[in-house]
């Protein structure tokens, strides 16, 4: 959250100790900004109990296997799955989708999901952009990093914005926070020891680049306790106060940011309690818990324990953080697809339905909105050679649920092959400006500061989709 400077002082000549580390912390490079953009950033800045779960399906969901089936189609397109009738008359998904046919009247279904930059990797699915945009002032930010700039305080005892997401998101750091800075990326648990997901050889590759600090430490080192800890961050704040006044680049204020909401999250033990398993009710657990599928996974896909990552994403929005990404792979089916898929659906239909359901039952699902989809849809034509769908930029499916929108409905339409949108093609930054919308945010009059303090909106485009608000 950015504080106003003359909010974080007292009257001239009344200044405590309290005050001084408040305005060293908070005001620094923020003071030159004052005033210029915010009455802008404070829509939906207070008081907001709204939050995201993101449902990333890692390589790219089939939408003829999934959500858009066409039975009357030749057999090299419809391939070897059946359409279901749902709850809600007219609509019809996979067979292997029956927990969200039951649920169908709380699930919008968007057949028509285009603007797919065509990446293999979650950027777009988190923040509606092409890895390009704005890429030479660091690119865009995740909704997520956005959120905790306009929502966060780096004094939550919970972080805004946590990243669950596993291989090619992770690899590739699709939940990063573009020119906002290092102060606003999502905190990043290390979850391997939960939930397997073996990364090919090229990935690993790529993750060792990036270095240890891709991934967050939740725990305090056994030599330091939490006063040594406190009085060590307040000392620092103190001698700093020169560098800090000096640093035209406000790297300094953005670090003094993420040190104290560190200290904060460290000390509350709400995150790491949140991902204690432990901890839930062992019914719930059990609820949230698929013992197996059938089919045959791939050495990447993950097994169906990772359902019970639809649980821990509950968890950490009970623990106060505002957006989740969670993951599901591996949905890259360029050999094999129907196999992989009927091991990967029931955990997408078991996660999903169980998270729609709890959150009902706990009279949270309208304050969260989930949204799972991929980077982009499936070729119609099966490749007759490997038995795979291969990338497929052109339309992909998009399923949308909570936040208080109006479910039991598909939104657009594909050609007879599923290869095209036909009618109501929804873009990416359509989804996100539904997002914002339920976030309380207006993303077309909301703006954040770029490093050569020029605003830049939310999105440059796009409309929220009105049959669903």
């Amino acid at each position: 959250m950015n504080h106003d400077f003359r909010e974080t002082i007292s009257p001239a000549g009344s200044w405590t100790r309290r005050d001084f580390f408040q305005a060293s912390l908070f005001g620094g490079a923020v003071a030159s900004l004052a005033g210029l953009l915010r009455a802008e950033e404070t829509a939906g800045k207070r008081g907001s109990s709204k939050s995201v779960v993101f449902v990333h399906l890692d390589g790219g969901p089939p939408q003829l296997d999934t959500i858009d089936l066409k039975p009357n189609a030749p057999i090299e397109i419809r391939g070897d799955f059946h359409p279901i009738a749902t709850r809600v008359p007219g609509i019809s998904i996979c067979e292997h989708l029956p927990k969200l046919a039951v649920i169908a009247d709380r699930v919008a279904f968007v057949r028509s999901l285009v603007g797919s930059a065509g990446a293999h990797d979650g950027f777009q699915c988190q923040s509606g952009f092409e890895e390009k945009a704005l890429r030479s002032l660091g690119g865009r930010p995740a909704l997520g990093s956005v959120v905790a700039k306009l929502q966060g305080s780096p004094t939550d005892s919970a972080p805004s914005f946590v990243d669950l997401m596993q291989g090619r998101p992770l690899v590739r750091n699709s939940a990063r926070p573009g020119f906002l800075g290092p102060a606003y990326q999502p905190f990043r648990p290390d979850i391997s020891q939960l939930f397997s997901r073996v990364l090919e050889p090229g990935m690993k590759r790529e993750l060792a680049k990036l270095g240890a600090n891709h991934s967050v430490s939740l725990k305090l080192d056994g030599a330091i306790n939490v006063d040594r800890l406190t009085e060590r961050t307040a000392l620092l704040a103190e001698f700093d106060l020169f560098r800090r006044e000096v640093d035209g680049s406000g790297m300094m204020a953005a670090m003094d940011r993420f040190t104290q909401q560190a200290v904060g999250i460290l000390t509350s033990g709400k995150l790491a309690d949140a991902l204690d398993f432990a901890r839930e009710d062992p019914r719930i657990l059990d609820r949230y818990t698929l013992q197996a599928t059938a089919g045959t996974p791939n050495f990447t896909t993950e097994g169906p324990e990772s359902t019970r990552k639809f649980l821990l994403a509950r968890r950490l929005l009970d623990a106060g953080v505002r957006c989740v990404s969670l993951s599901l792979s591996d949905f890259d089916t360029h050999s094999a697809n129907f196999p992989r898929m009927r091991h990967l659906l029931p955990i997408l239909d078991h996660g999903l339905s169980s998270l729609i359901t709890d959150l009902e039952e706990r009279g949270q699902l309208d304050d969260v909105l989930i949204v799972a989809w991929g980077e982009f849809g499936r070729t119609p034509r099966i490749d007759p050679k490997s038995g795979g769908r291969h990338h497929w930029p052109q339309v992909g499916p998009a399923i949308l649920a909570g936040g208080g929108l109006r479910g039991g409905q598909v939104i657009g339409q594909t050609d007879r092959t599923a290869s095209v949108a036909v009618s109501r093609p929804v873009h990416y930054k359509d989804v996100f400006a539904t997002i914002y919308h339920h976030l309380g945010i207006d993303p077309h009059r909301t703006a954040l500061i770029d490093p050569q303090g020029r605003p830049q909106h939310l999105l440059d485009d796009g409309q929220p989709i009105r049959e669903l608000i």
